[in-house]
């Protein structure tokens, strides 16, 4: 690694050198096992339950700093923010939001039907949900480009209604979220942040609907209440602070590599960011252009705490080892730098989303290719997929059996059904199959 190393990170060196406990802690980074964290959102989200929109007030300025007139954001505010902000801006946004409404009209699932016996037919039929609920994060910075991950792919699935939950700056979220929602044609803005929000959607309160879905990404707060309303709620996916893992070898540049790592690691100081070259070579090129870069980057306090919590540079001796840790660290973000990224990607099991080149920049997903950059993190890649317009509606099955088929179903089904212990259901069968 470098001599003289300037940038704090975690965890440096060879992977294959890194003790059991260590290589645990990075594959293992869910908020849950934050007992703090746990319990703090279990006393906001009781209180939202039992003091609905004064719990909502009283959290605002706690933890916002807002004071809030109105919890809902009157129309007339957000639809004005389109023409308040910069024009530049604007045409960006509208541009992405073309971009994911393409992307995600061509994902919508498509009923099907089948037919596993003649005169048996088994359906299944694709319903946009009712309403869902889009929190977009606050902070230290306004997220428009999360308003249109949620709100663009809610209105190409058919959703009848959709809803936004936004923190808010003074009275009302910033101007910028408020313009996406406009962009976006969300039905109703609410001024709520954090975990708050979640429970105010996910239980209802005097101002905020309850919800038949909860999307978006917000911090570990947000993450850890979307998971403590499961019960009451379906979520996209526990999507909390940003992650990134770069796999790199002698062909990436390793100024970009570093841009890539400091760009998520901004987000948040619980941002995990971690790089893994293919030798030492390319482990220390990159180190030192983590060290030049840090100190001419605005938000570098930020960067340089998540890169000391949860940052790394580490080298793999071959490919195949680094797929296999990609494949263990499971990362929401996954950007494969290598010289044949195609034959990795096809080997690639566990990510949110695989960024295939290193002209692909985590940067284009995050703002303007369509696809979504809500994504799960903590390592949920392994069994939890990003937002497509899969989470926008629930499945009706049916099933129809001509009077020929009950009668050709009926015996086996009768006797399975016996075999159970269960002579109603075999009497039923017999009856609907005309055989008793």
């Amino acid at each position: 690694m470098s001599a003289t190393p300037t940038v704090a990170l975690r965890y440096r060196g060879r992977i294959r050198d890194l003790e059991a406990s260590a290589y645990r802690q990075l594959c293992e980074r869910s908020t849950s096992t934050d007992a703090a964290i746990r319990e703090r959102v279990a006393a906001i989200i009781a209180d939202v339950r039992a003091r609905g929109d004064a719990a909502l007030r009283e959290l605002a300025v706690r933890y916002d700093g807002a004071s809030l007139e109105s919890i809902e954001v009157p129309r007339r505010h957000w639809m004005r923010a389109v023409d308040a902000i910069d024009a530049d801006l604007r045409r960006a946004m509208e541009r992405s939001a073309r971009n994911i409404a393409c992307v995600h009209s061509a994902l919508r699932p498509l009923p099907f039907e089948c037919e596993p016996e003649p005169g048996v037919l088994v359906g299944r039929r694709p319903d946009p949900l009712a309403r869902v609920g889009v929190y977009a994060p606050g902070g230290s910075a306004a997220y428009p480009s999360s308003v249109l991950m949620g709100a663009v792919p809610a209105r190409s699935a058919g959703v009848g209604e959709v809803v936004l939950c936004s923190p808010a700056h003074g009275s009302a979220p910033s101007l910028l979220v408020l313009a996406a929602a406009a962009i976006a044609r969300v039905d109703r803005v609410f001024a709520a942040g954090g975990a708050s929000a979640i429970a105010a959607m996910a239980y209802g309160t005097e101002s905020i609907p309850r919800v038949d879905r909860i999307v978006g990404p917000g911090n570990a707060y947000v993450a850890e209440a979307k998971l403590q309303v499961t019960g009451a709620v379906s979520i996209d996916s526990p999507a909390g602070p940003s992650e990134l893992l770069v796999l790199a070898d002698d062909t990436c540049d390793p100024r970009a590599a570093a841009f890539e790592l400091v760009a998520q690691a901004e987000h948040d100081p619980r941002a995990c960011v971690v790089a893994v070259a293919i030798g030492d070579g390319a482990a220390c090129r990159l180190t030192d252009a983590l060290d030049a870069i840090l100190p001419e980057q605005p938000r570098r306090e930020i960067i340089a705490n998540a890169l000391a919590h949860n940052g790394g540079v580490l080298s793999a001796a071959s490919v195949d080892e680094a797929i296999a840790f990609a494949n263990d660290y499971a990362p929401e973000h996954l950007l494969v730098a290598l010289a044949r990224p195609d034959g990795a990607l096809a080997r690639i099991r566990n990510a949110g989303t695989v960024f295939v080149g290193g002209a692909s920049s985590v940067s284009f997903g995050d703002y303007m290719t369509g696809a979504n950059h809500v994504l799960p993190t903590g390592g949920l890649a392994r069994s939890y997929s990003g937002l497509s317009p899969l989470d926008f509606v629930r499945w009706t099955t049916y099933q129809r059996v001509s009077p020929n088929a009950a009668a050709a179903l009926a015996g086996d089904v009768a006797v399975f059904a016996r075999g159970e212990g269960l002579p109603g259901h075999a009497g039923a069968a017999l009856r609907a199959g005309g055989l008793t």
